[in-house]
């Protein structure tokens, strides 16, 4: 035997549970995005923003930031610029702040591949335990700000306001169009949907297509090579494992999409739910240059709020969660992706054949190779 052979063998094992992955996550990635670009044309931004000024005031901006943000598909990238906006027009640091956390923690597209691969269990507490992490950080940035003068302007240079477009240097530096304006012209309705399904599936999908395929490559490499219960034996839960899992996920850049495949493959191997979950709410919410904008931005005591609630949160809802399944006597291990069971393998597939080329073309476009 060539050494080839278990070269294409390992290959082929790996394409093949990818795929698997794929196919799972695919009808529900397509709703997701779907409702996504509904969302995106029907909601407008300056609605948004209504909500989350000083004349709401320091709490129930702080709850409004947190509930409009969870369903929003913005990455932790990409919303900063959203945000920083928000806060030279008048928002509290607190509202700013829980925008900045509950938007790409969640999204209508990462909820319903949540629920796809992992559990109707997952799939509730995902978007609570955001909520709660995007409140915990306002109020507590709000009680800490007792100062009473509006918000310094941030110069419009290095933070655009949200309806302007983005120049080409920052969102090349930032490597999501999601920071770019997309406002929408008048129009009537077909023009409208016709431009939110154009962001969904052509600008939204090719700002994370690239994400979501690391993610469902890496979750089959896991899959295919990682024998089951190896993970478990290791990092199986507890403080150690979520410890671990929130030093790896809070400096990583991964979407709260592309991390649900590895959080579900994570769990199937044996991870417990809890941890999986420490990864899935740090990881999506920060990044090294989320980090490094927040402090330059909001300044260093926001920045230790904006980290240690997101620590201590997901620490807190991870041990919660464990807690919730032993208390049901719920295997997650045996409940992992049985939501999707409910479809035939052969319409997956279907699915999966249509969600493909056009993850290929919002690429594509995303990189200039063909016209959008």
């Amino acid at each position: 035997m060539s050494f080839a052979d278990p070269v294409a063998e390992a290959l082929s094992g790996i394409l093949i549970e990818s795929w698997h992955i794929f196919a799972e996550a695919a009808p529900y990635l397509l709703l997701g995005f779907g409702i996504a670009g509904v969302l995106h044309v029907f909601v407008p931004d300056d609605k948004v923003m209504q909500y989350l000024g000083s004349s709401a005031g320091k709490f129930r901006s702080v709850l409004n930031a947190s509930i409009l943000g969870v369903p929003l598909p913005l990455c932790s990238c990409g919303v900063v610029p959203a945000a920083l906006s928000l806060r030279n027009r008048g928002a509290t640091k607190g509202a700013t702040l829980s925008f900045l956390i509950s938007t790409p923690q969640t999204g209508v597209d990462s909820i319903a591949i949540t629920y796809a691969l992992l559990d109707p269990i997952m799939t509730v507490f995902r978007p609570v335990a955001t909520f709660a992490t995007a409140v915990v950080a306002g109020v507590t940035e709000n009680i800490l700000n007792f100062s009473k003068e509006a918000p310094a302007p941030v110069s419009k240079r290095a933070v655009p306001l949200i309806v302007l477009p983005m120049t080409s240097a920052k969102a090349d530096a930032c490597g999501c169009s999601s920071c770019d304006s997309h406002e929408i012209e008048g129009g009537n309705f077909v023009q409208k949907v016709r431009s939110g399904m154009k962001y969904a599936y052509i600008e939204l999908l090719g700002d994370i297509g690239s994400w979501l395929i690391v993610g469902v490559v890496i979750a089959g490499i896991i899959s295919y090579f990682v024998p089951a219960n190896m993970v478990g034996s290791y990092l199986g839960g507890g403080i150690v494992s979520m410890l671990l899992a929130l030093v790896v996920g809070i400096p990583l850049y991964i979407c709260a999409t592309a991390s649900t495949p590895l959080a579900a493959v994570l769990i199937l191997k044996g991870m417990s739910p809890g941890a999986a979950f420490v990864f899935l709410l740090a990881g999506p919410a920060t990044n090294a240059a989320t980090i490094t904008m927040v402090l330059k931005f909001l300044g260093k005591r926001t920045t230790v709020v904006y980290l240690a609630s997101i620590a201590l949160c997901a620490v807190i809802s991870g041990l919660v969660l464990d807690q919730i399944y032993s208390n049901l006597g719920i295997d997650a291990l045996l409940i992992a992706g049985s939501a999707s069971e409910i479809m035939p393998d052969e319409v997956k597939n279907i699915f999966a054949v249509l969600l493909l080329p056009l993850l290929v073309y919002g690429m594509c476009s995303r990189k200039g190779c063909v016209g959008k």
